[in-house]
């Protein structure tokens, strides 16, 4: 069985280095806000090009605590509407109404998959106060034509980089592209933990102090506490993880995107639309190789069956979920036909080229019947 992601091979790659840091890390007998998340905070915040980093539980929480601090500091009130990309994991929009923001869905651009930046301007109303960007798949979204329209009607740019970390536009790297970036280091991303775990970085030192106290219970100095906060803090044991695989990232980036480049050049069967490569190829990291095809059930239950693993990221969007009945409603094709379609193949930075291989001649195998 080709897995779609083996954790355990991707893990082991490292298990020299993990094995001693942990081991390290349990001997000092300081398991919370020690030495081992400066250290991990302080090799992300020079990695991104922030000025501060901060480690949080997990992903969502990152991106909950930068719209929380938002609202604290006074640049956002509950109320306020932020722009969202309707093709997302539902937790981009989590984020927001869990601070009593409201939503304002965006359509991606069907080639990219990404938030279609022409089409932000025409949302944009008086109550509008942030733009929440997904680089979703590991393709960066960002462009002047976003900046501008950031700056002209005094808008964040929050980035939610889960998915994307080491991507680059323009020799900037995703996380230090807008105001402040939400990351996700859940074991299968392409920096992944061995558990939950997430971090924020920022070039806003207010920000990033609030966001600080905010996630140790609203407190800053143990027992005094200035904001009613959360506990979203990251642990010793999963920072000294992160840091040790923190420095193959572009190693393992340069895999995938040969992996992709690979699956691009071989893959030919008519009725399967593949992702495009961007001409700057370090604007993708290739997260996710999602390709798309009007049956995918077949095709999908087809690779099952020649043992090759695959998954649907996503197969409800957000504004049909349960969760958000009054957005039901909502009339939005472009992701609809997009969640309807993807299909999400093997790609990781161990997969052999025998396995690359069989991925290809699969596809490109599978009878004409769809």
């Amino acid at each position: 069985m080709i897995k779609f992601l083996d954790l355990q091979k991707i893990n082991l790659v490292h298990q020299q280095e993990i094995e001693e840091r942990l081991i390290s890390t349990f001997r000092s007998g300081w398991y919370l806000l020690g030495n081992e998340v400066k250290k991990f905070e302080d090799n992300l915040a020079r990695y991104v090009g922030s000025q501060y980093a901060i480690g949080v539980a997990n992903g969502l929480d990152a991106l909950r605590l930068i719209l929380r601090a938002y609202i604290e500091l006074g640049i956002f009130q509950k109320g306020d509407e932020i722009i969202v990309p309707a093709n997302t994991y539902i937790a981009s929009v989590l984020a927001i109404t869990d601070n009593d923001l409201v939503p304002v869905l965006v359509e991606p651009d069907i080639e990219t998959y990404n938030i279609n930046i022409s089409e932000i301007q025409e949302k944009i109303t008086s109550k509008t106060k942030g733009i929440l960007i997904v680089h979703l798949y590991g393709r960066i979204v960002f462009s002047e034509e976003l900046k501008n329209i950031a700056t002209r009607h005094n808008l964040k740019i929050i980035e939610d980089n889960a998915q994307t970390i080491g991507a680059e536009w323009n020799s900037v790297k995703s996380g230090n592209l807008g105001d402040a970036a939400g990351f996700s280091f859940y074991p299968g991303k392409n920096l992944g933990a061995l558990g939950d775990a997430g971090g924020i970085t920022t070039n806003d030192e207010d920000l990033a102090r609030c966001i600080r106290a905010l996630a140790n219970y609203g407190s800053n100095e143990k027992y005094i506490n200035i904001y009613q906060g959360l506990n979203s803090r990251l642990d010793e044991v999963q920072a000294a993880v992160l840091d040790i695989k923190l420095k193959y990232i572009d190693t393992e980036n340069q895999k995938r995107r040969e992996i992709a480049r690979r699956y691009i050049t071989e893959i030919n069967n008519p009725e399967i639309i593949l992702p495009e490569f961007p001409e700057k190829e370090k604007e993708h990291v290739w997260h996710l190789f999602v390709i798309r095809t009007k049956s995918r059930n077949e095709l999908q239950n087809y690779l099952s069956e020649n043992n090759i693993q695959t998954l649907i990221h996503y197969p409800i969007p957000p504004h049909k979920q349960n969760a958000y009945k009054d957005l039901n409603n909502l009339s939005l094709p472009v992701t609809e036909q997009i969640h309807d379609e993807v299909l999400s193949l093997p790609i990781s930075p161990v997969m052999t080229n025998e396995e690359i291989d069989k991925v290809i001649h699969s596809i490109n195998s599978y009878p004409n019947r769809f």
